[in-house]
């Protein structure tokens, strides 16, 4: 494989790191800079380069699991880890991670295939990033100043339901699942802190499950030249995720949601210029 198809990769799985866990879509950032600038479809085929953009989300997957272990652990009873509210006996655990996750599952079953063949391209992108900018906008301006739930071990069942129902949204590339989901916990109680913290371990399951999906749809069509550019896009969004998640946990409070959605209106109106003027 030529040096310059692993730079293609390199930098996708940047793309990817950067974006999977900020409310500003890594598919739809991924769609955009591969379609107009790297086209990863002419140095491999259509259908790789669209299994790749779902894979290469493994890497930010490994990356979660690293900074969240010690919860992922104690959801799973293999390790006992301390409630931020235990005098209070509240606890996250693995029920209602699931309750969050069942619509979204649902959903993408039903419409993996009408999704993969029609709503990954830059035009669709433009449209959720305006849609996802909007929520986004709301959540803030509905935000309590004073959020009933600033932990994740304080969520209930309900806001588990909703923020999964909120995720749904994400299945159009551009809208953000990050995005979707942060909005969905503001606006039913839960500060951006928790609200990203239980997006970001729901992300785990969905996209494995997604990226298994895709593999298996599709294994026919990846053969061992491939490999190498699914290795070097899987590290390179791996490492990039691991310090791009500390630092989005880190500001999320700080900064809200805002900053985000007007980055998303401004990308989305500048493509609109690019493609249609």
């Amino acid at each position: 494989m030529h040096l310059w198809n692993l730079f293609v990769a390199a930098i996708l799985g940047l793309v990817e790191g950067l974006t999977e866990f900020a409310p500003v879509s890594s598919t739809g950032h991924m769609v955009i800079v591969d379609d107009m600038f790297l086209k990863s479809e002419k140095l491999l085929t259509p259908e790789i380069a669209t299994v790749f953009k779902v894979v290469i989300q493994l890497g930010s997957i490994l990356a979660v699991v690293v900074v969240f272990r010690n919860r992922f652990f104690d959801l799973l009873g293999l390790k006992r880890m301390k409630s931020e509210d235990e005098v209070h006996h509240h606890k996250l655990n693995l029920l209602q991670v699931i309750v969050g996750l069942l619509p979204a599952v649902i959903l993408g079953l039903l419409f993996d295939d009408y999704i993969e063949a029609h709503l990954f391209s830059v035009n669709t992108v433009i449209v959720g990033l305006i849609a996802g900018a909007i929520l986004m906008l709301i959540a803030d301006w509905k935000a309590k100043r004073t959020p009933a739930v600033d932990t994740v071990d304080k969520l209930t069942y309900k806001h588990a339901l909703i923020i999964g129902l909120s995720q749904c949204l994400a299945l159009w590339p551009g809208f953000s699942r990050s995005g979707s989901t942060i909005s969905a916990g503001v606006m039913s109680g839960l500060s951006h802190k928790a609200a990203a913290d239980f997006t970001f371990i729901m992300a785990v399951p969905i996209m494995a499950g997604a990226s298994a999906l895709s593999l298996l749809k599709h294994a026919s069509a990846i053969t061992s030249d491939v490999i190498p550019f699914f290795i070097v896009g899987f590290v390179s969004a791996f490492i990039v995720a691991l310090i791009s998640i500390k630092f989005f946990l880190a500001l999320i409070n700080r900064i809200k949601l805002v900053p985000f959605a007007i980055y998303r209106i401004v990308i989305a109106v500048i493509l609109f210029l690019i493609i249609h003027l």
